[in-house]
């Protein structure tokens, strides 16, 4: 039987310190208020000394309110049900529907162990060819969309919801607008993918302690899902603000800043759940992708600068394109040499044409004198932006491969654009 504790030693905000035995970190503890009971979770153990995040935030705590553990941690309901649910930060329902209660499941459980992994080799297709023909979305792959505030991240993220090929999309949001909420909720329902994901959802005016669930939530129930054999795809936006929340914490606790006032710790905290994708050996998949707002477009801030050290590559959003200098998916090459015998030397040779076309489009900036080449490269230049980068274009990765050879010889010789003749002898158009 657990122990009620009468009295609250110190109140800092959204954190309670209790003096208690036999308490577990990440327990949860129910604290009885005058605004009626609230949920509260163990964040820090010191020898008695016992930290607690209260989830509705510290109004209406006193120190005499009684604190009563649990001595379980913070669980999740999972089954077939969950699928075109809407719930929030800390699981309870959202969209009006009964709450769930069967089937509880931990979240913050630890990842994979690494022998259970298999080495990616399916491609995730998303109908986006800065994507799929570009830097290949790879089953069980990790990757943050690194953006800045005003640009369309949101929207990207709910085209790949509303496209990928995947049998589960579970969406997790922290920090978001009311406005971005509905939009997901919106997208969701008119794109028909609703009845195959499921919304956690944490808005800017919700405790700042579900923020931090969110990402927990979300992945435990992906696993769930993935070891019954479905190929989950997880959305996470934004992960700047699951960091910052992390960060108001630990200046609650007072604790000892690190970079720019974050907590030291953080590098571990992103890691231990971008490292929850995974690839089961005769099961299913997760694959992440977490988007990362770059105050100030700063890639070396703390928290892109330490999610490139965990994750497989990233996706650049500048000017609502998805950049392809900056872009870049590692683990690309286990996959796109099955697709097409063109795919690795098209997507090559586009790219390097595109790099000739911004040094041509520097020289006119400068007033240089413009070649025959020159304006073949910003005829292609524009033609490539307004073809594959505009994330409006929607097409097959098959058919975006055949709309790069009719953008090369719309405008170059064959012999111009640096590729194998044998390719060019099975692909180029034919325009006779």
């Amino acid at each position: 039987m657990r122990k009620v504790y009468s009295k609250i030693d110190s109140i800092s905000g959204n954190v309670i310190t209790v003096t208690a035995t036999g308490v577990r970190y990440k327990e949860l503890a129910v604290v009885e208020t005058r605004f009626g009971p609230s949920l509260a979770e163990v964040i820090q153990l010191y020898y008695d000394k016992v930290s607690l995040q209260v989830f509705n935030g510290g109004r209406g705590v006193s120190t005499g309110d009684e604190v009563r553990f649990l001595g379980d941690p913070m669980k999740v309901s999972f089954s077939d049900n969950l699928l075109g649910r809407i719930f929030d930060g800390s699981g309870r329902r959202r969209d009006g529907v009964p709450d769930l209660s069967d089937n509880l499941i931990e979240i913050s459980g630890p990842s994979v162990n690494p022998s259970k992994r298999i080495i990616p080799r399916n491609m995730v297709r998303t109908g986006i060819p800065m994507i799929d023909l570009f830097n290949t979305l790879v089953e069980s792959q990790k990757l943050p969309i690194f953006s800045i505030s005003g640009e369309p991240y949101n929207e990207l993220l709910a085209r790949i919801a509303l496209q990928a090929e995947v049998d589960i999309i579970i969406l997790g949001g922290m920090g978001l607008k009311y406005d971005e909420y509905l939009f997901f909720k919106q997208s969701l329902e008119e794109g028909g993918v609703l009845s195959r994901t499921v919304f956690f959802v944490h808005t800017a005016s919700d405790p700042v302690v579900e923020s931090l669930l969110v990402p927990d939530i979300a992945l435990a129930v992906a696993e769930g899902f993935a070891t019954r054999g479905k190929r989950v795809l997880t959305l996470l936006t934004d992960m700047t603000n699951f960091a910052d929340a992390l960060k108001e914490i630990a200046i609650t606790m007072e604790q000892v800043p690190s970079n720019r006032g974050y907590p030291g710790d953080l590098y571990s905290q992103l890691a231990s759940r971008y490292e929850k994708a995974v690839d089961f050996e005769g099961s299913g998949s997760i694959t992440i992708l977490g988007v990362t707002t770059m105050p100030g477009d700063d890639v070396t801030h703390p928290v892109p600068d330490n999610t490139g050290y965990i994750t497989e590559g990233q996706f650049y959003l500048r000017n609502g394109k998805i950049e392809p200098f900056g872009s870049l998916s590692r683990l690309k090459q286990l996959v796109n040499a099955d697709t097409r015998p063109d795919h690795r030397a098209l997507m090559d040779g586009m790219i390097r044409l595109y790099a000739a076309y911004k040094e041509s489009l520097e020289k006119k900036s400068m007033g240089f004198k413009m070649s025959d080449w020159d304006e073949k490269l910003l005829a292609y230049g524009e033609v490539f932006e307004r073809e594959m980068m505009d994330l409006s274009v929607n097409i097959s990765l098959e058919a975006a491969l055949d709309k790069g050879w009719e953008i090369l010889a719309s405008i170059f010789e064959p012999e111009e654009t640096g590729l194998r003749s044998e390719l060019i002898n099975q692909y180029w158009p034919n325009k006779g």
